[in-house]
C-alpha cells in the first residue's frame, strides 16, 4: 500500500503592486493576482521577462547557425548530398519525440530530397532493438545505396557504429539531446544542445526541436528550394516537446507557443482541407481540441508512445502524422488508438499486480523498490514504474524475465550505455561492451536468462548515477537522472537489489523518502471556473520548469460521486477506471465538478477533506472542471508555514553584493554551495528555531541562500593536487590543518576523509598533532598497486560532489521552500 503522502505548499514573498498591475494587463477579466503569484514565484520578475514568457511575439528565438562550427558541416554535407542527388536514410526513435523528430526531418528534409527514393527512414522496433544505431539497420542502408544518415534524437553515443558505417562509405549527422561522448564522434557533424551551458536558449531542446534546428538552418541555406513553408512543422514539433516532458523555457517555450497555435488552426478546417488529418483524427479519438498542452500530454503524446510499446514497431506513425491521405490516416490513427486501448488495459493489469507485490516489501526498510515477473510485457513497466514512484516516494525498477534474447533496454532512457545488438556482424565479437562516461562492460554473451525492464525516480534522486554504480551487475543500461532502461542477468537481481540499496541509505543519510505533493496556491471552490482558468492560462504551455499550477483547497466536501470503466471509441470496455463528483465548501452554494482519473468512488472521504488539484477545461463536455491530484481528511495546520524561514535567493552575487540585498540583522547567509539535502536542513532549522523565538513575524529570521556556481577542477586533477600537496608537506616536514587543506583542494570534509585513505595506501603515514595534521611518505610500488581501488573510491566522492553542487547550483528556489516548510511541518507534529 502507499504511504501517506507529505503535503508541501509553495510560500513565496507577495510580488510587489507593479508587478501584478502588468500581469493584469494580460488577464483583463480577473485580478490577476493569482497569476502574479506563481509568475513571481517560478522567476519572472520585470517586464521584460513578462512579457517575452507570455507573448511569443516579444520574443527573440536564436538562430539555428548558433550551433556554430557543426551547423556548417551539416548543411555543407546536406547540399552535397542535394548537388550530387545522394541517398539520405534519416534514423529516428520509437518513442513519441523520435517518432515527431523523424517526421519533421521527412517532412522537411522531403522538401529538398524525392521521398522514398532519395530519402528513407529507419526507427527501431521497440520491442527487438535499443534505441541508437545499430549495425544490421546500418548494413542495411549501405546496401540501399545510402551515402549519408541523419539521426534525430539519438546517436550521440554511437561510436562504434559510426565508425562501422564511415567503413562502409556512408557519412553521420547526428541530431539528438541526450547524453554526450567523452570525446566527438567521428561524424560528419553532430547538433547536440548538451555542448551549451545550461543558460543557453537551445540547452533544453528535445530530439524534434534540435531536427527542426537543423530543417531550419536549411531552409534559410537554400531559400528558393522548398514549397512549403517551415512553420508548417511546428505543430510537430510542439507535440515532440510536450510529449517528451522537457524543461518549456526560452525557444523550448516559444517553439511549443507557436506550435500549439498551428496545431488548433489546423483541427479547426474540415478533416479533407488539414495538412495534418492523422493528428486531427487522433485529437478526435481521444475527445480533444489541440489547443491545451494537456491534449498533448493527454492526448497525442501517450497515443503515439503505445505504438512501439505495444507493437514494437512504430514506423507507420511518421506516415499517419505526414500523410495527405484522409482514409490512410484515420486507419492509421485507429490502429493507434486500438494499441493505446491495449496498453492502458496491459498497464492496469501490471498496476495491480505490483500492488500486490507492494504488500510483501517493508518499505520502511526499503530505499529503492525492485521488483519483477516473468510475465510482464516490457512495454508498460516504464508508465508502471513512474506512477510507484510517485505513490511510495522510492525509486522504482519493474523487469520483466519473459524471455532468453537480450532485446535492448525497450525503454526510453537516452542514449544506451551498450551498443553493440545480438544482430551485429558475425565477425564482431559477441561481447558487451560500452565506453559511455567511462563505463566499460564486457563479457561474453551467452544463452542466459535476462531480465529488463526500466527505472523511474523522485524525490531529487539521481536514478542515473544510482544504477550506473551497479554497472559490473548489468548486461545494458541507459538513461538520464529521472528515467533508465536496462538489463541484466536474472541471477544478479538479488545481488543488484541488495547493492543499490545500500547505496541509497548510504547516500540518504538520515533523510526519509517519502512521497511528496506540492501545491502552488490556497482557493476556494467559489474561486473555480472560468475567470481563475483564464488567468492561469497565461502560463501555458506547462512542462517542467514551468508545471501546471497546483491548487489547494481545503475544507471541503464530494457529492455525486460515480465511476465507469473507460471505453474505447468503439464502444468497448477496458479495465481504466474514471471517478466524476461534484466538489463544495463553505465559500458559496455551488457545486463544481471534477474527475480522479484511476481511482474509484469509494476512494474518496467521507465528511470534511483538503485536495489538491489541477484546473483544466474538458473541451468535450464544453466545461469548466477539476482534476483531482491528491485527497485526504481535513489536518489542522497541516500546511502551517508562519514560522518557516524567509528564504533570499542571491545565488551568484558577489558577497558585498549580497549582504546588501539582506536585512542585516535577520539575515543569515549562507555562501558555501551543500552538498547534501542534510547540509542545508542545517541552516534552515536554524534559521526556524530562531524564527520561533522572534516576537513578531517581521522579526522573522531570513537565509540568503548566496553561493556561486561551482568551477571544478576535474576529478583526477584534484587527487594530483592532494598527492602533489602531501609530497610537499612531507619533504619540507611541515604540519597543515585539515581547514588547510579542505580550502587548498576545494573539497567537502568527508571527501577528504575518503582521499586520506587513498593516500594511507600510497605509502603515505598520516598523524594527528592536536588540530594539525604530518604527513610523511614512504613509497612503494607495491603500495601504488594496492591503491587503485582506493584512488577510485576518492574520484567518485568526488564526482558525487560536484554532482550535487551542481544540482543546488540550479536547484529551484520553490524546491528550497518546500523542504524548509516539510520538516517545519515535521517537527511541529512530532
Amino acid at each position: 500500500m502507499p504511504e501517506q503522502q507529505q503535503w508541501t505548499i509553495i510560500a513565496t514573498e507577495q510580488p510587489p503592486e507593479w508587478f501584478i498591475e502588468a500581469v493584469k494587463q494580460h488577464t483583463p477579466a480577473s485580478s490577476g493576482i493569482y497569476a502574479a503569484q506563481l509568475l513571481w514565484q517560478r522567476g519572472i520578475k520585470d517586464h521584460q521577462q513578462l512579457t517575452a514568457f507570455i507573448n511569443y511575439k516579444a520574443y527573440q528565438p536564436a538562430s539555428p547557425f548558433e550551433f556554430g562550427q557543426e551547423m556548417d558541416l551539416a548543411i555543407a554535407r546536406l547540399q552535397q548530398a542535394y548537388n550530387a542527388k545522394e541517398k539520405i536514410a534519416i534514423w529516428g526513435d520509437f518513442d513519441a519525440d523520435g517518432i515527431t523528430a523523424t517526421s519533421v526531418l521527412w517532412d522537411g528534409l522531403g522538401q529538398f530530397f524525392k521521398q522514398n527514393t532519395q530519402l528513407i527512414f529507419y526507427i527501431p522496433n521497440r520491442l527487438k532493438e535499443s534505441h541508437g544505431l545499430n549495425n544490421q539497420g546500418i548494413d542495411n542502408l549501405a546496401k540501399q545505396g545510402c551515402k549519408l544518415i541523419v539521426t534525430c534524437d539519438t546517436g550521440s553515443t554511437n561510436i562504434e557504429e559510426i565508425i562501422d558505417a564511415k567503413q562502409l562509405g556512408i557519412d553521420v549527422i547526428v541530431t539528438d539531446h541526450h547524453t554526450l561522448p567523452t570525446e566527438r564522434p567521428p561524424v560528419t557533424a553532430i547538433i547536440n544542445p548538451r555542448y551549451f551551458s545550461r543558460e543557453h536558449q537551445l540547452f533544453n531542446l528535445s530530439g524534434v526541436a534540435v531536427a527542426y534546428k537543423l530543417v531550419e538552418a536549411l531552409y534559410q541555406s537554400l531559400p528558393n528550394v522548398a514549397k512549403h513553408p517551415l512553420e508548417h512543422l511546428l505543430d510537430l514539433v510542439a507535440v515532440g516537446l510536450i510529449a517528451d516532458l522537457v524543461q518549456l523555457s526560452k525557444d523550448c517555450r516559444y517553439l511549443a507557443q507557436l506550435g500549439i497555435q498551428r496545431l488548433q488552426e489546423d483541427f479547426k478546417q474540415p478533416p479533407a482541407a488539414r495538412r495534418r488529418p492523422g493528428v486531427g483524427r487522433l485529437l478526435e479519438l481521444c475527445q480533444k481540441s489541440g489547443d491545451r498542452p494537456t491534449d498533448i500530454s493527454f492526448g497525442l503524446g501517450p497515443r503515439i508512445n503505445a505504438v512501439s510499446r505495444i507493437q514494437g514497431d512504430a514506423s507507420f506513425c511518421v506516415e499517419l502524422l505526414t500523410s495527405r491521405d484522409v482514409k490512410r490516416c484515420n486507419e492509421l490513427a485507429e490502429v493507434t488508438e486500438l494499441a493505446n486501448t491495449r496498453r492502458k488495459s496491459l498497464q492496469k493489469d501490471v498496476q495491480a499486480q505490483v500492488a500486490q507485490k507492494l504488500t510483501q516489501l517493508d518499505l520502511s526498510t526499503t530505499s529503492v523498490i525492485v521488483l519483477e515477473d516473468a510475465q510482464w510485457p516490457a512495454g508498460v513497466l516504464g508508465l508502471v514504474a513512474g506512477q510507484v514512484a510517485q505513490e511510495t516516494g522510492r525509486p522504482t525498477i519493474l523487469l520483466s524475465t519473459e524471455g532468453l534474447e537480450d532485446k535492448g533496454e525497450g525503454d526510453k532512457g537516452g542514449n544506451s550505455l551498450l551498443l553493440t545488438p545480438n544482430s551485429a556482424r558475425a565477425e564482431r565479437p559477441a561481447t558487451a561492451n560500452s565506453t559511455q562516461h567511462g563505463l566499460n562492460l564486457s563479457y561474453p554473451l551467452t544463452a542466459l536468462l535476462l531480465a529488463r525492464g526500466s527505472a523511474r525516480s523522485v524525490n531529487s534522486v539521481d536514478l542515473y548515477q544510482l544504477v550506473k554504480d551497479q554497472a559490473h551487475l548489468l548486461h545494458r543500461f541507459g538513461g538520464h537522472p529521472f528515467a533508465a532502461g536496462l538489463s541484466l542477468l536474472v541471477e544478479n537481481i538479488p545481488l543488484f537489489t541488495a547493492a543499490i540499496n545500500q547505496q541509497l541509505r548510504q547516500s540518504l543519510g538520515s533523510t526519509t523518502l517519502t512521497p511528496t505533493v506540492q501545491a502552488d496556491l490556497t482557493v476556494t471552490v467559489a474561486d473555480l471556473g472560468k475567470e481563475l482558468f483564464l488567468e492561469l492560462k497565461v502560463l501555458e504551455p506547462c512542462g517542467m520548469g514551468n508545471p501546471v499550477p497546483k491548487l489547494l483547497i481545503q475544507n471541503c466536501w464530494f457529492e455525486n460521486a460515480w465511476h465507469r470503466n473507460q471505453q474505447d471509441w468503439q464502444g468497448k470496455k477496458v479495465q481504466y477506471i474514471k471517478t466524476e463528483f461534484d466538489i463544495r465548501d463553505d465559500s458559496g452554494r455551488s457545486a463544481f465538478p471534477g474527475l480522479w482519473w484511476g481511482h474509484y468512488k469509494d476512494e474518496l472521504p467521507i465528511g470534511r477533506c483538503d485536495c489538491i488539484a489541477e484546473l483544466d477545461y474538458n473541451t468535450f463536455k464544453k466545461r469548466y472542471e477539476i482534476r483531482l491530484i491528491a485527497v485526504r481528511p481535513s489536518v489542522n495546520s497541516a500546511l502551517n508555514t508562519q514560522h518557516s524561514p524567509l528564504i533570499l535567493d542571491l545565488r551568484n552575487q558577489e558577497y558585498s553584493q549580497a549582504r546588501a540585498n539582506t536585512t542585516q540583522d535577520l539575515a543569515l547567509i549562507l555562501e558555501d554551495c551543500p552538498t547534501s539535502w542534510d547540509n542545508l536542513r542545517l541552516w534552515l532549522r536554524r534559521c526556524l528555531a530562531i524564527s520561533r523565538s522572534a516576537s513578531t513575524l517581521s522579526n522573522q529570521q531570513q537565509l540568503a541562500i548566496a553561493w556561486s556556481k561551482p568551477n571544478h577542477q576535474p576529478p583526477n586533477q584534484i587527487w594530483l593536487t592532494l598527492v602533489g600537496i602531501a609530497k610537499y608537506l612531507s619533504r619540507t616536514n611541515q604540519p597543515v590543518t585539515r581547514v588547510q587543506l579542505l580550502e587548498k583542494i576545494g573539497i567537502s570534509d568527508q571527501t577528504l576523509l575518503v582521499g586520506i585513505k587513498a593516500l594511507k595506501h600510497l605509502g603515505f603515514t598520516i598523524k594527528r598533532q592536536d588540530n594539525y595534521l604530518q604527513i610523511t611518505w614512504h613509497p612503494s610500488d607495491r603500495a601504488e598497486n594496492l591503491a587503485d581501488e582506493a584512488v577510485a573510491r576518492f574520484l567518485a566522492a568526488v564526482r558525487e560532489e560536484q554532482f550535487q553542487q551542481q544540482y543546488f547550483a540550479d536547484v529551484p528556489l520553490s524546491t528550497i521552500v518546500a523542504i524548509a516548510n516539510s520538516d517545519n511541518y515535521m517537527s511541529t507534529n512530532l
